[in-house]
């Protein structure tokens, strides 16, 4: 795999249409490996070749919007003084805009074993976490502006995304409990109604299930639980995405 230095900053994964620079900010690794995964989950592994002011870096290029990706962290294991680095867990980007699958009750993905805290678990996590995924930062928003809504106009109607419209029988089916269903006519309708002008969202960054939810088959509803602030939730995507 081909990899050019790229730069330190922006932090996380930056496609410019040739390619994607790639950024983590780390103040005790050794060394971090850019980890790529095909459609069938395998994984290839190239180190990033620069350090720039505690960021580690580099620049592939090809890799398009939608690639799947992640970090492996070599350096210090010495859990007395907090410093957990072990390469075979696999690292979300904390960075990362969007965000594919869920976190597994697994024991992979802990540090230690259940049956003995202090002993180090060396299991490869990869199986059991989400991946990151590069995003493409160009949008047509062809004609579309903000409101500018006066404050003194403003009515703010806070919702939660799968609650408001799961049971909605105006909103379509395969819309329902997602960000389209929001922003579905029959929604639209509903705010236009009761006089709002602006709807804040519960939680929709990226959360986890608990694993005490996962072993009763339940889930987090609420989503105070965040995993990754700078991706939408993807269960709430009407794409499945």
């Amino acid at each position: 795999m081909k990899i050019w230095p790229g730069d330190p900053y922006p932090l996380g994964a930056t496609y410019d249409g040739m390619g994607t620079n790639f950024s983590l900010f780390t103040d005790v690794a050794e060394r971090v490996e850019l980890c790529l995964f095909d459609d069938d989950g395998t994984e290839e592994r190239v180190d990033l070749p620069e350090l720039t002011a505690l960021c580690f870096h580099g620049y592939v290029p090809n890799v398009q919007p939608g690639q799947r990706y992640g970090f492996r962290v070599h350096g210090p294991y010495e859990p007395e003084h907090g410093l957990r680095c072990n390469p075979n867990k696999l690292l979300l980007d904390p960075y990362a805009k969007a965000i594919e699958g869920q976190v597994e009750a697994d024991q992979a993905v802990f540090g230690y074993q259940f049956d003995d805290p202090d002993e180090r678990n060396d299991q490869d996590s990869a199986p059991c976490v989400p991946r990151s995924v590069v995003t493409n930062p160009y949008f047509d928003w062809t004609n579309d502006r903000h409101p500018r809504t006066e404050w003194a106009d403003t009515v703010l109607y806070e919702v939660h995304v799968k609650g408001f419209t799961k049971l909605h029988p105006d909103v379509p089916e395969e819309q329902r409990g997602t960000y389209a269903g929001l922003a579905s006519p029959a929604a639209i309708d509903h705010y236009n109604k009761i006089g709002v002008t602006a709807v804040e969202l519960m939680p929709v960054h990226q959360f986890i299930h608990d694993a005490v939810l996962q072993e009763k088959g339940l889930r987090n509803y609420w989503g105070y639980n965040s995993i990754g602030y700078l991706a939408p939730h993807n269960e709430y995507s009407a794409s499945g995405q």
